[in-house]
């Protein structure tokens, strides 16, 4: 008997057994071909006891007329009962047959992986209207073998190697496993539209997939594990007896479009399925009392989890729901299972608490519209102002110590992206100074061995109090970082940017805490504003997809450009061209001119980008992280990829650069450091997942950062640990290192911790200068100006909060 595999196993396991490979059968060779060879254990399972039959694996293509090489299973290895992990030989080749294996470069490979080239003098078939062959041509199968001890052994077709979750995977090697449990029958495996592993399933008895999912987890890695399961009645084949791959993708089709949009029914189930997933996922022991019961402060990456099991508790998740969840993916690995729970619910059960009407609506308040506008005359259109006019000049300030001056000295300046524009104490041509230096140089023989600091009481005489100025209310929680925009001609009105969960953005005075404007888009805001290269607009991306151009005067909408996916990435502005770079979870960056309203380029990044992207002006790059791990650089003007970087695991953390390098956190609790060339210069690791983005002051002598193992960490610009201080919780937030105005103008660093504590340290030591508690997680970035911080809050509001020295007290 000639078979493929799958043409066998539509007999089933039962009747093979009794009937076809028995003891008392009239077979006396069978041969499987076509397909891959099933494994030994399948077919051991598959001889009843006493059976005589030889078995051969047989391989060969159409282009060499078929057959051309064989196998013949011994015996003593269909009956031994060692278990062989590596699959069946290859074999032979046949009479008159030359089999040759090659790699990439068409080299020979003697030992090791590579393709099957087939040939010989007699072994030729016309192709394609080929009416001759050259002497000695070889054929290309498509298929991949292991040459181990002079021995071919089949890894599958060339569509059959894939890349998933950043690693090479060979889906034959899932079909393998899955078919070796006792529970299945047959099985196939597909690679769905090139994005989900679906496994097929044909089940010996009546069970549901929880108890092959079971399995599957103790016998694959997780990048292996099938993004969904389909219970089916028979493979599918074609008339060649081999499996009918479009088939099946039709059966998954149509399994997904018959499954309930939403198949939860109440909060309490989803509470129960969810607790389950996260269990099941992580196989954490069960609790005695209540076997699915989880803690509501368990985080997933602190529980055993990591960005793989992420993705598939994200894609259970949506499958439970019959819901796109964007933006759960970060909550599952930074944040508790109550918050990933109560994002579900705001998702699914789409409460109606805003109380304004849907659009976008804008408020202002009556005190604060310009007496123009009051009687009804229209606004001027907002342009491009030119660059040399003294009062027009900003700065605008934002996490991470990053300071953009604009239209002063007749050209533009960056100190947070690009230090050796302009030197780092900037005076304004109207006097009105930043902060004198972000982080002063600190003098070579001040240098001292790593510290390691705890949370604790401020050293003696040389505290500093944060006192409340003035909050305001969003209406929802506080994740995004503030905006500041300060007007050289006059400072007292420095105005706070910032968004909401509430999907409203607030435009606050400084000084005052008074609310100038809001404004509310169609979603919940997490992307921190930037500001446009004329002042008169700010940018800021929502969870609806849109980027959002709003007047910085009244809040009015002036564009929204759509992308495809949610926008949590905070726009960033090029000071040479006015252009606005953004990212999007629809995986693309995009080079957007707002004043003709227009997208310049877009760029498909192979993942998607929750970081912000970090311009470098001198070389002119713009650097993007995306959550497939990878880091590119990309030309500014052309849109196009520069160098890319493969880092291995989720990066949340933006890119920030300097003049010699570019960093980034990373997930798997890395801070790695790039020539601008793509060269990797260290990795720094900390003891937990890094999502805090770098600080890099204008000294450029050190970098700050926070990690989950709540630690914030001072390194040199090479690499080696300066300090690091122990704080009360995980660090998400991105540090900010500022000169004190009030006392002495000292180097300090700000930061905060998700437990809600403002942390102040000396920025050369990491001693502790102050601490403060706000009345709710912190997410949000700090931002200090002269001797004010600002910063965001989970209990809904925006903080402003005095920096003052204890002698300083009022």
């Amino acid at each position: 008997m000639l078979a493929t595999p799958t043409l066998l196993r539509r007999f089933g396991c039962e009747l093979i057994k009794s009937t076809v490979l028995s003891a008392h059968t009239s077979l006396r060779v069978l041969a499987l071909g076509g397909e891959a060879f099933p494994s030994l254990a399948v077919l051991r399972s598959w001889r009843g006891e006493g059976n005589k039959t030889q078995i051969f694996n047989i391989y060969g293509i159409t282009e060499v007329s078929s057959w051309a090489t064989f196998y013949r299973i011994p015996e003593e290895v269909l009956n031994s009962p060692v278990k062989h992990e590596s699959p069946v030989q290859l074999g032979s080749p046949l009479l008159e047959t030359v089999v040759e294996v090659r790699d990439t470069n068409g080299s020979p490979v003697h030992e090791g992986t590579g393709q099957v080239f087939l040939g010989g003098e007699n072994r030729v078939c016309f192709l394609d209207g080929e009416t001759a062959v050259p002497p000695g041509t070889m054929r290309a199968t498509g298929d991949f073998v292991t040459v181990k001890d002079g021995e071919m052994f089949f890894l599958g077709r060339k569509d059959s190697q894939i890349k998933r979750h950043g690693k090479r995977l060979n889906i034959e090697l899932v079909r393998q496993v899955a078919e070796e449990l006792h529970q299945v029958e047959s099985c196939a495996v597909t690679w769905y539209n090139q994005e989900k592993l679906i496994l097929f399933v044909v089940t010996k008895v009546d069970l549901v997939k929880d108890s092959i999912f079971k399995e599957l987890r103790k016998r694959l890695p997780t990048h292996a594990f099938p993004d969904d399961m389909v219970l089916i009645d028979a493979l599918p084949v074609t008339c060649h007896g081999k499996i009918d791959v479009s088939e099946l993708n039709k059966i998954y089709l149509d399994y997904i479009n018959s499954e309930p949009r939403n198949k939860i029914h109440g909060k309490e189930e989803l509470w129960e399925k969810l607790q389950y997933l996260w269990k099941s996922i992580l196989s954490l022991p069960g609790d005695p009392e209540d076997a699915w019961k989880v803690p509501e402060d368990s985080v997933f990456l602190d529980s055993g989890g990591d960005s793989l099991k992420s993705t598939w508790l994200l894609n259970e998740i949506e499958k439970l729901t019959g819901t796109s969840m964007p933006g759960l993916l970060e909550l599952i690995l930074s944040r508790s299972i109550l918050e990933v729970y109560n994002h579900i619910v705001q998702t699914v059960f789409a409460q109606e608490d805003l109380k304004v009407g849907k659009g976008c609506a804008m408020k202002r308040k009556p005190s604060d519209t310009d007496p123009e506008e009051a009687r009804g005359k229209p606004a001027q259109p907002a342009l491009p102002f030119a660059h040399d006019s003294q009062a027009n000049a900003l700065i605008a300030l934002s996490r991470g110590s990053q300071l953009l001056s604009l239209g002063t000295q007749g050209h533009l300046t960056n100190l947070g992206h690009c230090p050796s524009v302009c030197p780092p104490d900037f005076i304004s041509q109207t006097g009105t100074q930043a902060p004198k230096d972000l982080s002063p140089p600190v003098p070579e023989e001040k240098l001292k061995k790593p510290s390691v600091s705890q949370e604790g009481k401020p050293a003696a005489g040389a505290e500093t109090v944060l006192r409340e100025r003035w909050r305001s209310d969003t209406g929802k929680c506080v994740d995004a970082s503030p905006l500041l925009v300060i007007a050289a001609a006059d400072p007292s009105s420095t105005t706070v940017y910032i968004g909401s969960h509430s999907h409203r953005v607030k435009a606050v005075d400084l000084y005052s805490g008074k609310t100038r404007w809001e404004q509310l888009l169609g979603d919940r805001i997490e992307s921190s504003a930037c500001v446009s290269k004329c002042g008169n607009f700010i940018v800021v991306g929502c969870y609806d997809g849109l980027v959002y151009v709003l007047r910085s005067k009244s809040g009015e909408k002036h564009w929204a450009f759509t992308t495809e996916d949610a926008v949590k990435s905070s726009p960033a502005l090029d000071p040479t061209t006015g252009l606005i770079y953004v990212g999007s979870h629809d995986q693309h960056a995009y080079a957007l001119d707002i004043y003709e309203k227009k997208c310049v380029w877009k760029l498909n990044c192979g993942g998607m980008i929750f970081a912000s992207p970090c311009l470098s002006l001198r070389p002119h790059h713009l650097y993007c992280a995306t959550l497939r791990g990878l880091l590119l650089a990309i030309s500014p003007a052309a849109g196009s990829v520069v160098w890319k970087h493969c880092c291995g695991q989720p990066l949340f953390s933006s890119p920030r650069c300097c003049q010699r390098y570019v960093c980034v956190g990373c997930v798997d609790g890395s801070l790695l450091c790039f020539t601008h060339a793509g060269e990797q210069v260290w990795r720094f690791s900390a003891g937990g997942p890094v999502f805090s983005s770098p600080c890099i002051p204008a000294s450029e002598r050190e970098i700050f950062f926070g990690s989950h193992d709540c630690f914030l960490y001072c390194c040199s610009m090479e690499g080696h640990l300066q300090w690091k201080f122990e704080t009360t919780a995980r660090v998400y937030a991105t540090p900010f290192a500022f000169s004190s105005q009030s006392c002495s103008s000292e180097s300090l660093l700000a930061a905060a911790s998700t437990d809600g504590k403002l942390w102040i340290l000396e920025s050369q030591s990491g001693k502790l200068r102050s601490v403060h508690a706000l009345p709710g997680e912190v997410f949000s970035s700090p931002v200090v100006w002269e001797s004010v911080l600002i910063i965001g809050c989970r209990n809904n509001y925006v903080y402003c909060l005095d920096l003052l020295c204890s002698d300083n007290q009022v």
